[in-house]
């Protein structure tokens, strides 16, 4: 099962993935909505990451620590 981590644009969306999956989280992307809206483009339609249940606590602390790993 997968757990919602983060909602916000792709643009942001993109690089928390890729920075989860250097610490071995495997992490995926959602955007909300398939259609595109008037004026916007694929960099800032709303998207989803998510990541398993099991990695949700460390992909959590990692983004949101008040510590500042490398998220």
């Amino acid at each position: 099962m997968n757990k919602l981590l983060f909602m916000g644009e792709a643009c942001k969306t993109e690089l928390l993935v890729v920075l989860l999956e250097k610490h071995g989280i495997a992490a995926f992307e959602e955007h909300v909505s398939e259609d595109l809206r008037e004026h916007e483009d694929e960099f800032n339609r709303e998207t989803r990451v998510f990541v398993p249940d099991a990695d949700y606590g460390k992909a959590r602390d990692l983004f949101f620590s008040d510590a500042g790993g490398e998220i």
